[in-house]
């Protein structure tokens, strides 16, 4: 069943009747050519801010993104359209060898149009490494507070003051049970009703996504949008990006039409992701001198926890994340062992389902509790030591990215740390019992049970459930060309004309969730980089047609 809220005005279909110029390039007749003075691969919290801050600027924009342009009269609370039509791969995104669940939008809006709204500023023990170790300038936390508050107040991300629906309250109860810390999550949201369906899709409009800010306002700045459009590869000049080749994509499936879409562009941006950006550099074959494309890619690995109340939980309603708990990030330094962020799932039937790894008598009483079912996570924040070094990216046969992403003792021992401390904190607020994500463990119905087993638990791939939502790094940010693939304004070490503007430039993960961050850093660069392109004079078109001659 589906369900439809009505009496709620749909932004992008009054913005095309109103002359947007949005195209669906599975439905080209004929291969086109296009040119612009910048091209945006991507539209999610990256491409999404970068296309208002150009168009605002005077600069002709021309957006491409994979997915399909779905909006508000498109949501229907639907857990299975829903992961069809706006997840990578039908959510069906793993890591090479399967043992990783990925969650990554796949739509105009991009992640933002699916996430939890959970919008943290880049943590400043982050910044302070990624200047300390990666080399990374311009970016401490000073600098980055007032382009952080920019984004906030552009996207209306303030703490959630609304009370916590009772899957949120268990960390606050557990936590002040343990004289642990916690806080209220900024969220994106504004007029919220509460459904608690945010990730297929806010039929309201509430959640401040790109799809409902940033890309209306560059649509009506005249910007260009062509959605189902897959970029296949960068056009490379000698040691000049001049735009990128794109192949139409069917409203349903996999494989290309067949039509061809060139955009010639002055500058170029990308903006698809961790997995993705690698992909079109690799695909391209551009110039990587230090083979460091597609290298350290971080995930926030998250495992799962899920434990029985006697009072009701109905984790499916009421905004999916409003508190947190921070305390074992940062307890022994960014250098120490790996830290982890503490928070709840949203309690979607369907999603739980393909989560909780049982079948059977057991699934089917497990379901049947659901409503009595708290499920916490631990984003592990990967990437801040050389034992923790990430995953990387390669193509498939077929050209397609893929991560491959190690189990490693520092994760390991991560998760198991993690274990213990959502376990503890889940009895601590009441919990009748408690299930790992665990291959072939059972319920422990006591802290202490909990606690002894936890120990002897064998933390492997496939045996531990894995997953995550937070794609970054793979094109690492720095000074220095050795190390990094862009410099601290995203713009690419070799390539002329080309940036890099989303969280695939982040050195490390930042161990929170990366919106916010990709926000600030974004509005940052793209603020610099239309500096370097507007206004656009005469001699400088000039300059730019010779340029492209030569060629």
């Amino acid at each position: 069943m589906s369900i439809t809220v009505a009496g709620i005005i749909d932004p992008i279909r009054r913005g095309i009747a109103n002359g947007w110029k949005v195209h669906h390039a599975g439905e080209m007749a004929t291969d086109q050519s296009i040119e612009c003075d910048v091209v945006i691969v991507g539209t999610g919290a990256g491409g999404g801010t970068a296309a208002e801050v150009l168009t605002q600027a005077g600069l002709k924009v021309v957006m491409l993104e994979e997915g399909p342009l779905r909006s508000s009269d498109d949501f229907k609370m639907q857990e299975g359209e829903a992961f069809r039509d706006l997840y990578q791969e039908g959510g069906g995104r793993t890591t090479k060898d399967g043992a990783f669940t990925i969650l990554q939008g796949r739509a105009v809006g991009g992640s933002t149009t699916v996430n939890w709204t959970s919008s943290f500023r880049t943590p400043a023990e982050t910044l302070k490494h990624w200047a300390d170790v990666n080399g990374v300038k311009g970016l401490d936390e000073a600098s980055m507070a007032p382009w952080f508050e920019r984004a906030e107040q552009r996207l209306n991300i303030s703490p959630w003051m609304v009370p916590a629906n009772p899957n949120n309250d268990v960390i606050r109860t557990g936590c002040e049970a343990l004289g642990w810390s916690w806080h209220s999550i900024p969220r994106n949201v504004a007029g919220c009703w509460n459904l608690g369906y945010c990730g297929v899709g806010c039929p309201t409009n509430a959640k401040q996504s790109m799809l409902v800010t940033t890309i209306p306002s560059a649509l009506t700045g005249g910007a260009v949008l062509y959605q189902r459009a897959r970029v296949s590869q960068l056009i490379i000049e000698k040691d000049r990006v001049v735009g990128v080749m794109a192949e139409g994509m069917p409203e349903q499936g996999f494989a290309p039409t067949g039509r061809k879409l060139t955009v010639r562009a002055r500058h170029t941006i990308l903006a698809g992701g961790a997995i993705n950006n690698p992909g079109i550099l690799l695909r391209s074959k551009a110039t990587d001198p230090h083979e460091l494309v597609g290298k350290r890619t971080m995930v926030h690995p998250v495992s799962a926890s899920f434990a029985q109340f006697e009072r009701e939980m109905n984790g499916w309603t009421g905004a999916p994340q409003s508190q947190y708990s921070d305390h074992f990030q940062w307890k022994d330094g960014a250098a120490g062992p790996m830290g982890f962020k503490v928070e709840v799932l949203p309690m979607l039937p369907a999603f739980i389902a393909g989560l909780l790894g049982s079948f059977g008598e057991t699934h089917l009483q497990e379901m049947k509790a659901l409503g009595h079912l708290n499920g916490m996570i631990a984003l592990m924040r990967d990437g801040f030591t050389e034992d923790s070094l990430g995953g990387s990216v390669s193509l498939r046969d077929d050209g397609s990215p893929v991560l491959d992403y190690p189990m490693t003792d520092s994760l390991a021992d991560g998760l198991r740390r993690a274990y213990l401390a959502m376990a503890e904190m889940q009895f601590a607020a009441g919990a009748k019992q408690v299930r790992m994500m665990q291959m072939g463990t059972p319920a422990y119905k006591s802290w202490a049970d909990a606690k002894a087993a936890i120990a002897n638990f064998s933390i492997e791939k496939f045996r531990t459930g894995l997953g995550s939502a937070h794609l970054m790094g793979g094109c690492a940010m720095g000074e220095d060309p050795r190390t990094s693939v862009v410099n601290s304004q995203g713009q690419h070490h070799q390539l002329e004309n080309l940036s890099i503007m989303d969280g695939s430039v982040f050195p490390t993960s930042i161990g929170a969730n990366p919106q916010l961050s990709i926000y600030g850093l974004v509005t940052r660069n793209a603020t610099l980089l239309a500096q370097q392109l507007a206004p656009m004079t005469a001699a400088r078109a000039d300059e730019w047609a010779a340029l492209r001659m030569l060629g």
